[in-house]
């Protein structure tokens, strides 16, 4: 037997859960329900890009190696410097070494098309020092560098990269 007061409590609760013998018309559907809607197809298309990617990585062709030449800088002398260096990263940035401790010598590989350079600044002491190129081992330039903050560089030449078939 069913009094009053669960028929009030039952709606005041305010629940959206249609009757078991209401129609299906009256049910919620997914349309009526647009940000769930919208954050299906977003993921959707996200599991898609992310799947479309993932094959088209393993179709895609290697990175090219870029092709480089042997370089081997070399600084001699006495007192403290600064040494820049064209450095081995495919984009041939320059690096530098703080207070280098002489003889200092770099051997690496710089990408075709870069000009290989080394430059040397001298202490407030002063001092003397040499820079030295070589490139695939063949003596390329050598300069001396003298006194207080005395400077120089040694700079060489390379090739452009021949340009690739394709």
């Amino acid at each position: 037997m069913t009094t009053g007061t669960e028929e009030q409590v039952e709606s005041q609760t305010g629940s959206d859960r249609p009757a078991p013998d209401e129609p299906a018309a009256a049910r919620r559907s997914l349309a009526d329900r647009p940000g769930i809607v919208a954050a299906v197809v977003v993921l959707a298309l996200c599991a898609g890009l992310v799947l479309y990617s993932v094959l088209r990585g393993e179709e895609s062709d290697p990175p090219r190696k870029v092709p480089t030449a042997a370089v081997t800088y070399e600084v001699t002398g006495e007192g403290t410097v600064e040494i820049t260096y064209q450095g081995a990263s495919e984009k041939g940035t320059a690096e530098t070494v703080t207070r280098a401790e002489l003889p200092w010598r770099k051997e690496i590989r710089v990408p075709l098309g870069r000009a290989p350079v080394v430059s040397v600044v001298l202490g407030a002491k002063g001092g003397q020092a040499k820079c030295a190129l070589a490139i695939k081992g063949r003596h390329v330039q050598s300069a001396t560098a003298d006194g207080a903050y005395g400077r120089t560089n040694c700079t060489g030449v390379l090739p452009s990269p021949a340009p690739s078939a394709g």
